[in-house]
């Protein structure tokens, strides 16, 4: 999901995205660790994406105040 995308959901799709990235980092979290896991690299891009939800939502509640 690229920054523009995000950028244009609401506070409450912002929020259901980032619960929806943090079950995913869960998950590849788990998988990896029962070796299921074959393409490490999703676990790096989860964690940027929750980066950039989060960065976004630390934006919003700086400029509401």
């Amino acid at each position: 999901m690229r920054i523009e995308e995000i950028r244009a959901l609401s506070n409450e799709d912002l929020a259901k995205q980032l619960e929806e990235a943090h079950r995913e980092l869960f998950d590849l979290r788990f998988r990896l660790a029962i070796k299921q896991l074959v393409n490490h690299q999703q676990v790096r891009s989860v964690k940027k994406k929750i980066a950039r939800l989060k960065t976004l939502q630390k934006e919003r509640e700086l400029s509401a105040k």
